[in-house]
């Protein structure tokens, strides 16, 4: 199983507007490049999802090929984070990757301020 607690560098992207559901490995993969602008042989994990919510596909490379996970609900819908308008799509952190499909609404919540340590780079651009 793939580490994806971001240290293996592994990112979560979901790309704003619904997906056809019919659509197989490289349709989607096509969306990735298209869509959310990523390679889809990074590794990362893309998620689409239908028109009405209630059907999640996601795409990833493992290392000799694509992997298709999908999850339709029998009731219910995803609760997907607000995205501003004219977003393409959206970097997700594992624990909120959970939480949607855990049938958590991320609308409802509030990320409180957290400690950020600057790096190098941070302070060079403060600086500038």
């Amino acid at each position: 199983m793939r580490d994806l607690d971001g240290a293996s560098g592994t990112r979560i992207w979901l790309a704003a507007e619904p997906a056809d559901m019919r659509c197989g490995f490289d349709r989607l993969a096509e969306q990735v490049r298209s869509v959310i602008s990523q390679d889809p042989l990074s590794g990362h994990l893309f998620l689409f999802r239908s028109r009405r919510a209630e059907r999640l596909k996601v795409l990833t490379w493992d290392r000799d090929g694509y992997v298709l996970w999908y999850k339709r609900l029998e009731q219910g819908v995803f609760k997907l984070p607000r995205l501003s308008p004219g977003t393409r799509s959206v970097q997700l952190r594992p624990s909120e990757l959970a939480m949607i499909l855990d049938g958590i609404d991320m609308t409802k919540l509030k990320r409180v301020p957290r400690y950020q340590r600057s790096t190098r780079s941070n302070r060079e651009k403060a600086i500038v």
